[in-house]
């Protein structure tokens, strides 16, 4: 069948190579519109809830919102972990589903659960879905400076919220764009007591007035003179002054009580949750660009590039937009890596075919089947959806080499054949006879080779099997390098043919006289009289370097034993019991640990060149990748407050911005305003961008810049992590933890947990290899409690809801209305002046107007 298919392409040529044509030129087509990355994304098919409840505190938000929401995702169709994180007014619960599912079709089955769980939230509490794209996707970040100091943080905030942000969402591949830092602009209504208490006006009310004060409706419409006009009244709050002027009550003189006389209003920033600052100079608001789920990335972020541009113009004298993090420099820069090392080996490919076959025209016959059985490989890529990244040409690149052996058997056979015929004959053949004897050359090693192809391309087959982050991160490599090789199978039983034909002609240079064939002839061929006198010998030979395969089996199983301590630990402490005594736990743990020590060292007892061997071997999942920029990701102790937060991101920024190969500093604290960062206060993130290597000094790498950051940046209760931006991402949103290996512990009490997390933390710090190890304190947070006495509240007419909403709106503060001024939205927030609430003394005395007009203070009912 197969010299079928050789006779068959030779007799119909033109047909063959109209076809290699349109192969060319589609595979061109689709090698621009594959999309490009640096590796593959390797996250899960999440869908993330956030959902805002302002001012509460972490307990109560996972009480109310997080534990409901979790709770009723555990039974979404193909949900394999529902992961739920409270932080003060914000819970995020993250849906991971089973690999291969359809990430819009989760987010239908998640918002058809999530209206099940809306009626056991609290009113007024709506939870939202994340964006379609993952932590993965940030893809391009940018700050908002003015150095001429003309605008201040909150007019940039301003700036990035109704003007940037908007605008960037329009890009084609952007999903969403998120602001960290600056701050935003607030209306604040601080009431004095002391007047509410002389009027007997209750902050209910007083919300109630501000909310009925700031409303714009129609009324239907009139016809006058035969045209018709639409009734508008107009009642939005613009300003300061008509907050000044809404009306709270009218005395019994008749005078009315207006918000100026209760309250001082002013323009003020919202409390915030993180900071952003840029080199250590000072706080900036930015931006970051969330590619959607699937696209392609430097394309996405060339488009930002370009409206960001475009952008510029409309921006206030003074302002700036400063990149802050760039992916495409990343991808340019392996792409580029990869093409080079492809040319390359075509290179090494093209003189390899020229040295042994000592024909010009032969050899370009055997290198042209390369780059048509890649753009056959891309034109399945592209149909398929797979990116082209790190993997998947690193996969055509290992084909390459595989890819020409059919071609240059071929070309060989070939020229044995006209060797022949020209010995026999006295010439070479022409017109129908060369084509008979190509044809004849063909099809003698045709299916051979074919086959041979065939089951290298087959030997892949295992990799399809891998499931999970291992088969995302390797599937791109198995498929390209199956395409590749499947394209080149094909080729060489139809085009090989017919190029030969047209390109091998003329007088063939003997083999016998090729001077490098020659030598290698002399060189093996004694090697193979040998084996073949002694062939048991050889078997014998062959089978025992098979067996010594059991000496890196056995390192491996030596390599994995510390692996098994997280996985032991767990067992440890998993809850399949309560937890009475944390001794007990803590007993365990230094049992585990000998255990663990004794299964070590009974592994290479007596073999010492074993072990030698087995721990200059190492195991990795993925290798490093070196992203050219880096990340200082540390943790601080629980209960930071954002000015301290502030001071403490500001600082470290100056430390590393003063190490000479760092280009610029771009650090946050806190989480940006996006369902992909569920990052406390305590949550550092520094994005370092480094110069090129170029300008690094002499004997410097990567490694040895982490060193000298780490030895600057010490500061008390912080622990230093340095990192790879993307690697990062990807592990938090596989683990929920930022670091490559970690332990969770299990349990219902949370004191007996944070004791454990304590104690592993200094078992682990012994461990070889570890660089920092730190405990997440679960149980850090100070509170400042309010005990209602039911009582006594009673008897003064008052109900738990009332003393709550005294205590959140007077000491929280409620954002109780928001301003439309064009397109811009501002909230209008109230609260009691900063001395009221300043002191544990002063918030007992915090006075309460009750339903009867009586006035207490907040110590007689609390």
């Amino acid at each position: 069948m197969l010299k079928k298919l050789i006779t068959w392409s030779v007799h119909n040529r033109f047909l063959v190579l109209l076809a290699a044509l349109v192969i060319t030129g589609w595979g061109w087509v689709s090698l621009h519109k594959t999309p490009l990355d640096a590796i593959p994304d390797l996250s899960d098919v999440q869908v993330i809830i956030r959902t805002s409840f302002p001012g509460q505190a972490p307990r109560v938000v996972e009480e109310q919102v997080t534990y409901p929401i979790t709770t009723t995702m555990l039974s979404v169709p193909g949900a394999q972990v529902v992961r739920g994180y409270s932080f003060f007014g914000d819970s995020y619960v993250y849906v991971i589903f089973e690999d291969g599912t359809d990430l819009y079709w989760a987010r239908s089955r998640v918002l058809e659960y999530l209206n099940q769980a809306a009626s056991d939230l609290p009113a007024g509490v709506q939870p939202r879905l994340g964006p379609d794209a993952t932590g993965v996707g940030w893809i391009y970040n940018y700050a908002l400076v003015d150095r001429t100091g003309n605008h201040d943080l909150a007019e940039l905030r301003s700036l990035q919220d109704w003007f940037l942000k908007y605008e960037l969402q329009t890009v084609p591949g952007v999903s969403e764009v998120a602001t960290v830092g600056g701050m935003v602009r607030q209306y604040q209504v601080v009431v004095d007591p002391e007047k509410l208490r002389a009027f007997g006006i209750t902050l209910a009310k007083v919300s109630a007035a501000i909310r009925a004060a700031n409303r714009e409706v129609g009324g239907s419409v009139v016809e006058l003179a035969e045209a018709e006009y639409m009734v508008r009244t107009r009642g939005y709050v613009r300003g300061i002054e008509d907050l000044e002027h809404v009306p709270i009550m009218v005395t019994e003189m008749g005078t009315p009580v207006l918000l100026r006389d209760i309250a001082q209003v002013r323009i003020g920033p919202e409390m915030r949750r993180v900071v952003a600052d840029l080199d250590g100079e000072g706080e900036v608001t930015g931006g970051i660009v969330v590619m959607r789920y699937g696209e392609n990335a430097l394309a996405t972020i060339e488009r930002v590039k370009q409206k960001l541009e475009m952008l510029r113009q409309g921006l206030p004298p003074g302002v700036e937009i400063i990149e802050t993090y760039d992916r495409s420099a990343l991808i340019e820069r392996a792409v580029l890596n990869l093409r080079d090392k492809l040319v390359e080996e075509f290179i090494v490919v093209a003189l390899v075919c020229l040295a042994f076959l000592f024909h010009l025209r032969s050899a370009f016959v055997a290198i042209v089947t390369l780059p048509l059985g890649i753009l056959a490989s891309f034109v399945v890529m592209q149909q398929q959806g797979i990116n082209a990244n790190i993997m998947s040409l690193g996969g055509i690149a290992i084909a390459i080499g595989a890819m020409v052996d059919a071609a240059i058997v071929m070309i060989e056979n070939a020229h044995k054949h006209l060797e022949r015929y020209h010995q026999r004959y006295g010439h070479a053949p022409k017109g129908d006879e060369h084509w008979r004897v190509i044809t004849r050359a063909a099809g003698e090693v045709g299916p051979a080779l074919f086959f041979s192809l065939l089951i290298i391309t087959l030997s892949f087959l295992p990799v399809f099997t891998l499931e999970a982050q291992e088969g995302r991160l390797f599937a791109p490599l198995a498929f390209t390098k199956t395409y590749a090789m499947a394209a080149s199978a094909g080729l060489a039983v139809t085009l090989v043919p017919v190029l030969m034909g047209y390109f091998i002609r003329g007088k063939i240079p003997a083999e016998h006289r090729n001077p490098l064939n020659v030598f290698l002839i002399w060189l093996y061929r004694p090697a193979l009289t040998a084996v073949m006198r002694v062939p048991k010998l050889t078997l014998l030979v062959a089978m025992l370097l098979m067996l010594s395969m059991v000496i890196p089996i056995s390192g491996i199983g030596g390599l994995l034993a510390p692996l098994k301590w997280p996985f032991q630990l767990v067992e440890v402490f998993s809850p399949g019991g309560d937890i009475e005594d944390s001794r007990v736990m803590i007993e365990r743990v230094d049992q585990a640990q000998q255990r663990l020590s004794r299964d070590w060292r009974r592994t290479f007892e007596g073999t010492p060149w074993l072990a030698r061997f087995a721990d200059g071997l190492g195991s990795e999942f993925m290798p490093e990748l070196d992203e050219g920029d880096l990340m200082y990701m540390p943790t601080t102790l629980p209960g930071l407050s954002i000015g301290k937060a502030q001071e403490l991101l500001q600082q470290t920024d100056r430390l590393i911005r003063a190490v000479p190969e760092v280009r610029q500093v771009f650090g946050k604290i806190g989480r940006a305003d996006t369902a992909t960062d569920p990052a406390p206060l305590t949550m550092i993130e520094t994005v370092i961008q480094l110069k090129p290597r170029d300008q690094w000094r002499p004997g410097m790498d990567t490694r040895g810049i982490i060193q000298e950051l780490d030895a600057a940046v010490q500061y008390p209760g912080v622990t230093n992590a340095w990192v790879m931006p993307i690697k990062t991402r990807i592990d938090m949103l596989a683990t929920g933890i930022k670091t490559p290996v970690g332990i969770k512990v299990a349990g219902p009490d949370l004191a007996v947990i944070g004791e454990i997390a304590t104690r592993i933390e200094r078992v682990l710090a012994d461990v070889p290899g570890t660089a920092s190890v730190f405990a997440e304190r679960v149980t850090g947070g100070r509170y400042l409690v309010v005990d209602i006495d039911r009582t006594r509240a009673s008897r003064f007419g008052l109900n738990i809801r009332e003393v709550q909403d005294v205590v959140r709106s007077a000491i929280g503060g409620v954002n109780v209305t928001r301003t439309v001024e064009g397109r811009e939205r501002y909230p209008v927030n109230l609260r009691y002046p900063q001395r009221e609430r300043d002191s544990v003394q002063r918030l007992r005395l915090l006075p309460i107007v009750t339903p009867s007009g009586a006035r207490i203070a907040l110590a007689d009912v609390a």
